[in-house]
């Protein structure tokens, strides 16, 4: 097994590159990249051939690489759009998180929402993104009252 460096783009600030140690732990498949300049995600490939029934069959696919996140930023997993829209294949757990203290091999939780076709997953296929954000550090600032209106509703509503 062999490493090497990924180099990531920041997603919120074109300029600022960061750093992702990388390990190959499957030599046969390509390092995620970027499709196109200033995309946020990169292509992460499935490491194993593997079926997803229709109705909601899921599987835990392995991705071949395991990454070391630097302190300060974090990891989101997330789906291929196509693969939703072309195939109800999506992910279960989304975004997954990956923190920066994760050393184990990548691995995506895919699920297939359509009611009658069964989807196969192909060693190297394309199968989600990975998008390296900041980590924005929270401090609890405890208020008697919150500031501003309460505009009701919630879930679904955005007021009048």
């Amino acid at each position: 097994m062999s490493g090497s460096n990924l180099i990531l783009v920041v997603n919120r600030d074109l300029n600022k590159k960061v750093s992702v140690p990388v390990q190959r732990l499957d030599l046969d498949l390509p390092l995620p990249i970027a499709a196109h300049t200033g995309d946020a995600g990169i292509d992460l490939h499935a490491r194993i051939d593997i079926v997803l029934p229709a109705r909601g069959g899921r599987a835990l696919v392995p991705t071949g690489i395991a990454v070391a996140i630097p302190v300060g930023f974090f990891g989101q997993v997330v789906p291929r759009s196509g693969l939703a829209l072309k195939h109800g294949v999506t992910l279960v757990n989304t975004p997954g998180i990956i923190d920066s203290g994760y050393r184990g091999e990548l691995q995506v939780i895919m699920i297939n929402t359509d009611p009658n076709i069964d989807y196969q997953v192909k060693r190297g296929d394309r199968i989600a993104q990975l998008v390296i954000q900041e980590v924005v550090e929270t401090t609890w600032q405890v208020v008697e009252q919150l500031e501003g209106e309460d505009r009701g509703g919630g879930f679904g509503h955005s007021g009048r």
